[in-house]
């Protein structure tokens, strides 16, 4: 077991918040909590402080909330914590080399991927978007590169075949935590060395833009199951139905072809309670949607209400 080390924790979302609680429950002095400015948030866009930072101060952390780490004074500011180690998971701000040449023992980072595979800002969501069927964690000693760095530890995980982007994240966030205290004490203790990531098999995981989430029904059934399942919970697939956004919370493609000819978007006859939608190639049902100003309802609930015989999603109109 190693001495308990002076760490400063750099995250910023839900995701973050399991390691910064293991970390300190693990018996590390964590000088400061370092996360995103507050900013709007919700329906209301209220300003808001981020889940690490409700989380740190409950803690009785120290909370730094640097807009940028590049000025001088923020580097200073860090520096005088005089830390062994800085802990980064989701932070959303770029660490430039002064301030990874800062702590005793470098800069460690969770990612949600196993590197090089999805290096970038959304690994998860990208994950299930190409169909992979396992990802994990990755334990890296930073680098100046875009998590290019040497990786000290990996746990692994199968994607399960309906999981959603939400589900995976609330697998690997703990899967992170548990892998990040085994990795200070391996990196702290000299049990552990960083190996160089292969340069094949290198992705890049681009931030998910919230206009990504517009179904495309030309592509196929299994290609839009896979987006309504990356997308959940946010920024949640969606369609158009009539002139109306409708929000596609859950779905799943069917081993079927239209009985009738039918163009992609279009509703096909189906079983009662059920709606079917014809895509680029093949078919899927849609079994959770939401319409403009309500809950998200299943298909059986819609259909009491309204009919979708003849309907046509996609587009300004029906």
């Amino acid at each position: 077991m190693t001495s308990p080390l002076r760490i400063v924790f750099a995250g910023t979302p839900e995701f973050s918040v399991p390691a910064l609680d293991a970390l300190h429950a693990a018996g590390h002095s964590i000088l400061a909590a370092y996360t995103q400015p507050d900013r709007p948030a919700g329906r209301g866009r209220e300003v808001a402080a981020s889940p690490v930072k409700q989380r740190a101060l409950e803690l009785g952390l120290q909370v730094e909330q640097p807009a940028s780490l590049r000025a001088p004074e923020a580097q200073q500011r860090l520096a005088a914590l005089a830390p062994d180690l800085m802990v980064v998971v989701a932070y959303g701000l770029i660490l430039p080399q002064p301030v990874l040449d800062i702590p005793r023992l470098g800069c460690l980072n969770i990612h949600a991927s196993l590197l090089p595979r999805w290096r970038g800002a959304a690994p998860i969501q990208r994950a299930i978007l190409a169909g992979d069927t396992r990802t994990g964690i990755s334990i890296m000693k930073m680098d100046a590169g875009l998590d290019t760095g040497p990786e000290l530890l990996r746990r692994e995980l199968d994607i399960g075949p309906r999981e959603t982007g939400g589900e995976l994240h609330d697998r690997l966030a703990p899967l992170g935590a548990a892998a990040i205290v085994e990795a200070v004490a391996g990196w702290a203790g000299g049990s552990l060395t960083p190996q160089p990531q292969p340069e094949a098999g290198a992705t890049y995981a681009a931030k998910i833009r919230k206009e990504e989430a517009r179904i495309d029904w030309s592509r196929t059934a299994v290609e839009i199951d896979r987006l309504v399942r990356a997308f959940n919970p946010w920024p949640v697939a969606e369609t158009r139905l009539a002139g109306e956004q409708v929000r596609v919370w859950e779905a799943q493609p069917l081993d079927a072809k239209p009985a009738t000819a039918a163009l992609h978007g279009d509703v096909v006859p189906a079983a009662p309670g059920r709606i079917i939608v014809a895509t680029g190639a093949g078919l899927l049902e849609l079994l959770t949607l939401q319409f403009p100003g309500r809950r998200p309802l299943r298909a059986r609930e819609i259909l009491n209400s309204r009919t979708l015989a003849g309907a046509r999603f996609g587009g300004d109109a029906s």
